[in-house]
């Protein structure tokens, strides 16, 4: 024990000297620290236009994966192992220079001059802005999906330089140049199958209240049989999830390699559900007895993220409409589906959790039930952990002692920390500013909350102090966007629609703390009377994490085709039960 205060009082010594040496450096004017500075700029072979966007510096300590795609990955898994830096360019013309240098925004780091001296490779990468005059009257400026799911290190147009190594000393004052000599090329789009086909169309409300083209698309995963049998309709589940052009459910007719099983057998046992892989689903589909159903997965990318959450949003636009009123008939015209209620069924997960029930909620004439997995915050007073209408602070846990840990946003299932609400924050903040950031707090505001004065979401917390706008809180519960709040009030109306049409699958130990949210909504669900709501709220056991599902796909299918079939009226064209 004495060698160890020893130890202590001789580092502590040091340290006290040192920042004594630090603070008369400063005094004196001598300490200053040049650090590095990237001057980065395009050539006109790449844009011969002047460029408004958001520019960003990758840093990784090897060149494989590229630097952009290990940074963007890295924050979004929310590992922070790989730094960026990033500024707003307005109008920068081809030559001019852009500079990211220590006070450039950053993150996992406070700033570049915190990245440790070494070798490093590093690439810029410029995420190109479009100007939307909109039909509210804003002029506003902000990244328009091609087709990637708003991911800034993979969009097609926006401008890359080569990845180069170089040796970066927070202590010496050396400027570096990159060059944007490369464009991302764009997406190559799966080819149809006879199982899976995809189409585009351009919204005239979206395109309308944008001032720009914007798109809507669907991918349809079709029954056996169907091109054989052309006298049958069949009913349509229609599936929730982030932006994919992959097939509804991960349906694939090709047997996973062994990397792949190994992969999605870790991410299974993690989740703690029964989902099967792609390749076992399309063997479940394609067999004999199995249900047949249309099953349909929409892509529908706003400027602020790569999903609008399918509902019509002050800031995103009549994206609800858009798709009750122009996609699902188009997909509906397209191809042989059941155009009734009763045979039109929704499910999703995460964010597509929150779509597939607020689907339900928003129009109970025209669904006709749900199964919703694991969904975003359904009542605000949990908003994962947050209670939005008298927390005063996104980060602080109200009353906590001083010291005390700050209030987490993820963690693992077996209830290990992962990230706190300020550390996210902080990388949205750095990713875009007036929420563009392509990620999960910003587009929580652009949907649910209002308009800004300058045209961008007004959000629900700053990303910088996590201190709680309450009034864009209100706006939120008074639009409709708290579904329990939503449902309560309305209950006598939009009741007696919904009875036998929810269904709810809550993991225990989500990753995200959502399942206190759902608890709450089941509060009021249980109580509810004149009707009683008639459905269903299943828990998970502990250690059930983000993703979990008690049945296969295939068994849940087979739910839907019961359910579907049970609610039939009589004399219904059943025929798709018995091919």
């Amino acid at each position: 024990m004495q060698t160890s205060f020893d130890s202590l009082r001789r580092r502590l010594q040091r340290t006290l000297v040192l920042t004594a040496i630090a603070l008369w450096g400063i005094a004196c004017g001598t300490s200053e620290r040049s650090g590095a500075r990237f001057e980065i700029s395009f050539p006109d072979s790449v844009s011969e236009t002047a460029i408004t966007g958001r520019l960003f510096l990758t840093v990784s300590p090897d060149e494989d994966p590229e630097p952009r795609i290990a940074a963007y990955s890295s924050a979004r898994r929310r590992d922070a192992r790989m730094p960026f830096f990033a500024a707003d360019v307005e109008q920068l013309a081809p030559g001019g220079r852009a500079v990211i240098d220590g006070s450039s925004v950053a993150y996992p780091l406070s700033s570049l001059d915190e990245l440790p001296a070494g070798d490093y490779f590093v690439q810029a990468v410029l995420n190109v802005y479009t100007e939307f005059h909109r039909s509210d009257g804003h002029v506003i400026w902000a990244h328009i999906d091609q087709w990637e799911g708003q991911r800034w290190a993979f969009s097609p147009g926006n401008l890359i330089s080569k990845p180069q190594r170089v040796h970066l000393d927070p202590e010496a004052g050396r400027t570096f140049e990159l060059s944007l000599t490369d464009v991302i090329p764009p997406i190559e789009m799966p080819e149809d199958t006879e199982w899976v086909k995809r189409f585009e169309i351009q919204s005239k409300l979206l395109t309308e209240f944008w001032g720009h083209p914007i798109d809507l698309g669907a991918t349809v995963l079709l029954p056996k049989g169907y091109e054989e049998n052309p006298e049958i309709r069949y009913p349509v589940v229609y599936q929730q999830n982030h932006f994919s052009l992959d097939a509804p459910f991960g349906f694939t007719t090709e047997p996973p390699d062994e990397g792949a099983r190994d992969l999605f057998r870790d991410m299974r046992e993690r989740a703690g559900g029964q989902r099967e892989s792609g390749y076992e689903f399309y063997q479940s589909w394609s067999s004999d007895g199995f249900p047949r159903m249309i099953a349909v997965t929409f892509q529908h990318p706003t400027p602020y993220f790569d999903d609008s959450y399918a509902v019509n949003s002050a800031n995103n636009g009549p994206y609800g409409d858009a798709i009750l009123t122009e996609l699902i008939p188009e997909v509906e015209s397209r191809f042989r589906i059941i155009t009734e209620p009763y045979a039109r069924v929704l499910t999703g997960g995460s964010t597509g959790g929150w779509e597939s029930l607020a689907l339900q909620v928003y129009h109970p004439d025209f669904f006709g039930g749900t199964w919703t997995f694991y969904p975003d915050p359904v009542d605000f007073r949990q908003y994962q952990l947050i209670n939005i209408y008298e927390d005063d602070n996104a980060f602080v846990v109200p009353g906590a002692p001083r010291g005390a840990p700050e209030r987490m946003f993820q963690r693992r299932p077996d209830g290990q920390p992962v990230a706190t609400v300020r550390q996210v924050s902080q990388m949205e903040h750095a990713s875009g500013t007036r929420g563009r950031s392509g990620a999960q707090v910003d587009i929580w505001s652009a949907t649910y909350g209002p308009v800004g004065e300058d045209g961008y979401p007004r959000q629900l917390w700053d990303l910088q102090t996590g201190v709680i706008d309450r009034e864009v809180a209100y706006y939120m519960r008074d639009n409709g966007y708290d579904l329990r709040h939503y449902l309560e009030t309305r209950w006598p109306e939009i009741g007696p629609k919904l009875v036998g049409k929810i269904r709810i699958y809550n993991p225990e130990m989500d990753d995200f703390y959502l399942p206190n949210a759902v608890y709450l909504l089941e509060e009021f669900l249980e109580s509810s009377t004149d009707p009683y709501y008639g459905g269903e709220v299943v828990h998970g056991r502990p250690m059930k994490g983000h993703g979990w599902q008690p049945m296969t796909t295939a068994e849940l299918i087979r739910m839907m085709a019961e359910h579907i079939a049970a609610n039939a009226p009589a004399g219904a064209d059943a025929l798709w039960r018995r091919r």
